[in-house]
């Protein structure tokens, strides 16, 4: 585990770049932020900044923490973060057979099975996400990135080479829809309407994990610092210029080449992109997206390149930016003013260019 260090403010002409997200575990889409680090530090004095980072849920995590008090014990900072991490993993992951959802998951019964708080918490959130948007956003859709040759359980036999025949689709989709599943909190329990529904939160739990992170460090008095963890934010209180956290959006293009395009300001919320431009295949000519419509079964077929949601939780701008990229640049936009959702949309035109709409204030 690498120790933690204070580090000075970078040199105003440098980028921070967390490192690349990855779904729940292979490394697949890079990160469409880039933390401007040249608009929040002076030269002189120097401002201490404690970072430290590490592994979990198949990604990368770091912590930022601006001038930390001398009696704050960084190593045991970082072991609570570690061990808080491994608990959302052991009660989450569908990567880890063992995981609290992965025997939920190869559970029959289609009675209430009771379930941990923060797992029936979550799987609530999603939830009312789901209802919110019509369906765009569905933590039972796995059968269909596994069809589709995504996810953890991507079936052997389809490669992302291949397009599934319509029966398989059909097939699939019978499998999934939100309404097949029911939460309760109190008791905490979850419930299949059908044995073989599967649940994967892999699109609101790295948000929720960042929330998770956010509220320790808050809990022991720290009050200016930025959660990361595989692209999802939380930045709180002031940088090492004394100036809320700005996150500059990267342009959606393909390839390894990364500039910024855009430039939002935190101011204590948390954020999450969803793209569509990382993790695809070509078949016959026809690109294939790994962001399923849950609707259609189908790899969704527009011009938006990309979503960036800001909201009071990491958790629901994670789950609200997987929504809007799925609901596309039309119905995205619409749904975002009608939700009150400040998010920014990079769409395809023709050109080599992108058109921004965006429902956050974007003045300087």
């Amino acid at each position: 585990m690498p120790s933690p260090v204070v580090i000075p403010c970078p040199a105003p002409d440098t980028w921070w770049r967390p490192s690349w997200w990855r779904p729940w575990p292979a490394a697949i889409l890079p990160l469409a932020l880039l933390l401007l680090t040249s608009a929040g530090c002076d030269r002189s004095p120097a401002t201490p900044v404690l970072a430290f980072g590490g592994h979990s849920m198949g990604t990368s995590y770091s912590v930022q923490i601006v001038t930390p008090p001398p009696a704050l014990d960084a190593a045991k900072l970082q072991r609570q973060v570690n061990d808080l991490l491994e608990q959302i993993n052991a009660s989450m992951s569908t990567w880890r057979p063992d995981s609290e959802l992965s025997r939920f998951n190869a559970n029959p019964s289609t009675d209430w099975v009771a379930v941990s708080p923060d797992l029936a918490a979550v799987v609530a959130s999603a939830q009312s996400v789901s209802v919110a948007s019509d369906g765009a956003f569905d933590i039972t859709v796995g059968p269909l990135v596994a069809l589709w040759g995504f996810g953890p359980s991507a079936d052997p036999g389809q490669t992302p080479e291949t397009v599934p025949a319509p029966a398989a689709i059909a097939a699939a989709r019978a499998r999934t829809g939100f309404r097949q599943l029911a939460v309760r909190t109190d008791p905490p329990a979850l419930r299949k309407a059908r044995p073989d529904l599967y649940l994967d939160l892999s699109g609101i739990a790295k948000g929720h994990g960042v929330d998770r992170v956010a509220a320790l460090l808050a809990s022991l008095g720290l009050g200016d610092f930025l959660v990361e963890i595989g692209g999802e934010l939380v930045g709180r209180g002031v940088n090492a210029r004394g100036e809320p956290w700005r996150i500059a959006i990267e342009r959606p293009d393909p390839g390894p080449t990364r500039r910024p395009l855009q430039v939002l300001p935190l101011n204590g919320r948390g954020l999450a992109t969803s793209g569509d431009y990382r993790n695809f295949f070509e078949h016959d000519g026809v690109r294939y997206t790994h962001s399923i419509d849950p609707a259609s079964g189908r790899p969704v077929a527009h011009q938006l390149a990309s979503v960036t949601v800001v909201a009071n939780s990491a958790e629901l701008a994670d789950a609200w930016a997987t929504a809007l990229l799925v609901l596309g640049p039309e119905r995205g936009p619409e749904m975002a003013r009608a939700q009150d959702l400040a998010a920014l949309f990079l769409i395809r035109t023709e050109g080599a260019d992108y058109r921004v709409e965006s429902t956050i204030d974007l003045a300087p």
